[in-house]
């Protein structure tokens, strides 16, 4: 049976792919889709074979270069300094124009479910105050706060005894407040308008999604309870539009390192610049893709790297003996799939858990993103070295490509009530 979908897309970069295939699998199953997004990714929304909307009243990024990056997460140094700006500026700050626009949406298209990325907080107040079910698109590890995961954000491993489960039950009881304390009265000074009631905590309108779909492995993740309307749907594992080129792999027998940092500006031009330096004094062929957020001619290139601005990920990784990345998360399962160990630099966001999961299965090594040459070129010649790494790489890899290859996720916004 055909339904209709409304998609709120927030553009926070590497959730736009996977929860774009969630688009384009359901154009192809024959459902009506429209889609809210900003001009940034409208060419790949359309390309999915959806309705575009663009946000109109709410904020619309032309593209994703650093001047129109609303968030400028880089320069916050602190866990809640990020939180701060994420509030003001993605899930609160903007939330009346989301929910404006989403209600114009819900008037045009009256969709059976609102699919929305998890910034659209405004989003989801419209599909409450209509009387329409709302999914939230989880597109890394579960990110809510829930029995047996280490708090999100911080890069923590699960919790081994008594003393690490207070530190967990005390991080958790401080972040609940500091969101409140942030966004609570804001948000419900919005429902409000909307005619609805208060919450109890900001995080409980995200709480009330009838699915949360977790766009990762069960393998990869750490094991946790989650709540009942939490589903583990498997990861995506294609590249970008912008990133579909051909490529051919450069000449030589030297292994092969490709280098991913963030699709998004995270101020990864002098990370991006060491790596490559790194890589000019050991005998392997590197590859950096600097995505198109950085100049690639900012990046010198040694006589064995190449620096471009993408390249297929999935294709360049058949090829490849390691990967050096931020640890963005649709690029750590690629590299899992592919059974290629990891060196993770994270820069912020999720990444710190990423680098997490990835050095608790032993499949890559965790360093700042501040390592001198020196330090990323000894990474890059243990893993080269040491072939534990690959194999847990593989070993991961082989759950990352079964749960990839479901139909978990479709089955899921599927599973609606017959109209």
């Amino acid at each position: 049976m055909s339904h209709r979908y409304l998609i709120a897309l927030v553009d926070g970069g590497g959730n736009v792919p996977p929860e774009l295939h969630a688009v384009r699998r359901l154009v192809e199953r024959g459902h009506s889709v429209t889609v809210l997004a900003e001009d940034s990714i409208a060419e790949e929304a359309r390309a999915t074979g959806a309705v575009l909307r663009p946000w109109r009243h709410a904020p619309n990024r032309p593209d994703r270069r650093a001047e129109n990056d609303p968030a400028r997460d880089w320069e916050c140094k602190y866990p809640w300094q990020l939180v701060e700006r994420m509030m003001a500026t993605m899930f609160v700050g903007p939330a009346a124009e989301y929910a404006r626009d989403v209600n114009e949406a819900i008037a045009v298209t009256r969709p059976d479910l609102l699919i929305c990325s998890m910034f659209c907080v405004g989003g989801m107040v419209a599909a409450d105050a209509a009387g329409i079910p709302f999914d939230l698109l989880l597109p890394n590890v579960y990110p809510l706060p829930t029995e047996g995961m280490p708090p999100f954000g911080l890069g923590l491993q699960p919790a081994r005894g008594p003393l690490e489960r207070l530190r967990d039950r005390i991080i958790l009881a401080v972040g609940e407040r500091y969101w409140d304390s942030k966004g609570l009265a804001r948000l419900n000074a919005l429902r409000g308008r909307h005619g609805l009631a208060p919450l109890m905590h900001f995080l409980d309108q995200a709480r009330a999604a009838r699915r949360h779909l977790v766009l990762t492995s069960t393998a990869f993740d750490f094991p946790a309870t989650l709540p009942a309307n939490g589903r583990y749907v498997g990861p995506v594992l294609g590249d970008p539009l912008w990133a579909e080129t051909s490529w051919t792999p450069p000449r030589g027998n030297d292994p092969l390192v490709l280098v991913s940092m963030s699709s998004t500006f995270q101020d990864q031009v002098g990370c991006l610049r060491r790596v490559a330096e790194a890589l000019g004094t050991l005998p392997v062929r590197g590859l950096v893709t600097t995505g198109p957020a950085i100049d690639a001619a900012s990046v010198n290139s040694p006589p064995n790297v190449t620096v471009v601005p993408s390249a297929p990920h999935r294709e360049v990784l058949r090829h490849a003996a390691v990967l050096v990345t931020h640890g963005g998360h649709g690029t750590a399962m690629k590299a899992l799939a592919a059974g290629v160990p990891m060196i993770l630099m994270p820069h912020g966001r999720d990444q710190p858990d990423t680098a997490a999961r990835v050095t608790a299965r032993g499949a890559g090594i965790t360093l700042r993103r501040t390592a001198t040459p020196q330090v990323i070129a000894d990474a890059v010649r243990r893993l080269l070295q040491d072939t534990s790494y690959r194999q847990g790489a593989q070993r991961l890899g082989e759950a990352v490509r079964r749960d990839a290859a479901s139909d978990a996720l479709i089955y899921e916004l599927e599973d609606l009530p017959a109209q």
